[in-house]
């Protein structure tokens, strides 16, 4: 594996390893602090791609004044030790003075699927999003680029600016990794997860329960919005310390729905359906979301 710190070496790297034969490239993009998430979209590139990049840059430009861009966890030798066991042939590792020089005065702004839940709470970070992707797929040039279905709006953000900017790349998701350890089955892997301690972790396991409870009604017949998303909310309610942000049922659009229309809707458009939810506990903001239909259910429900 191969580690670079600036855009002139990975673009010496990336052209002295052209060989004329056809090859495809996969980007994993990544803040760092890599955990299981992170390894699985390295082996779906890995499996799809000739080469994999990983990038690793935690990104000034998608925090807000009073976030964690100071504290957020950083480890490269770590993360250099897990990029080469999980098959990354380049590691890119930009400084920031590297990824934004001194006047940088350029964003990538992307309307509609950005303005609400995760833009609403934390403006400018969509547009840091989009612009800091954008400026690694220009200096890539993948085949293909793999983020986790985790950062559910972050990825409609992604896919939404490739589609409107013809962008050359496909854009892949790859489902959330969830922890099987018995005292947090089911909580979403996050690099912010290393805020919490093991009894918080286990406290934390309330978001995928209480989507678990909408799935579960839907799954009952039950098509109303307000009372799937009271399903959830009731379970969140068995966390005396979470502070809810937002709870929410949306389409592939990002659209909130007050009823699951079956009728007429494409097998795929019912599939993007989506439950959302964003919480603070122990003062550490959480997401997590899951698909409202399982695939067996969506076979039954078409």
């Amino acid at each position: 594996m191969q580690l670079v710190h600036s855009p002139a070496e990975l673009l010496s790297v990336l052209r002295k390893d052209q060989t004329g034969t056809p090859e495809s490239l996969g980007l994993v993009p990544t803040m760092g602090a890599l955990h299981a998430g992170h390894t699985e979209l390295i082996r779906r590139a890995r499996a799809e791609n000739t080469r994999v990049v990983l990038s690793l840059f935690v990104n000034p430009l998608q925090f807000g004044p009073h976030e964690d861009f100071a504290a957020y966890p950083r480890d490269l030798a770590g993360d250099a030790r897990i990029a080469e066991d999980a098959g990354v042939d380049i590691l890119f590792a930009p400084p920031v003075s590297q990824m934004y020089s001194s006047g940088f005065a350029s964003r990538v702004s992307v309307e509609g699927v950005s303005e609400g839940f995760d833009g609403a709470s934390r403006p400018g970070h969509f547009t840091g999003v989009a612009t800091v992707v954008l400026k690694l797929l220009n200096l890539v040039q993948p085949t293909r680029a793999y983020f986790g279905e985790k950062d559910w709006q972050q990825l409609a953000v992604v896919r939404r600016m490739v589609r409107d900017l013809n962008v050359p790349v496909e854009i892949v998701g790859v489902p959330t990794v969830r922890s099987a350890l018995p005292h947090e089955t089911g909580l979403a892997l996050s690099s912010r997860n290393t805020y919490l301690s093991a009894e918080q972790r286990s406290r934390a396991a309330v978001l995928s329960r209480a989507l678990r409870a909408a799935q579960a009604l839907y799954a009952a017949g039950e098509r109303r919005s307000k009372a799937l998303l009271a399903a959830a909310s009731a379970e969140l309610a068995s966390e005396s310390g979470l502070t809810l942000d937002y709870l929410a049922l949306v389409d592939g659009d990002m659209n909130e729905r007050e009823w699951v229309d079956n009728e007429g809707v494409s097998a795929e458009s019912l599939a993007e359906y989506r439950l959302l939810v964003a919480a603070r506990l122990f003062g550490v903001r959480l997401i997590d979301n899951m698909p409202l239909i399982s695939a067996d259910a969506l076979t039954a429900a078409l």
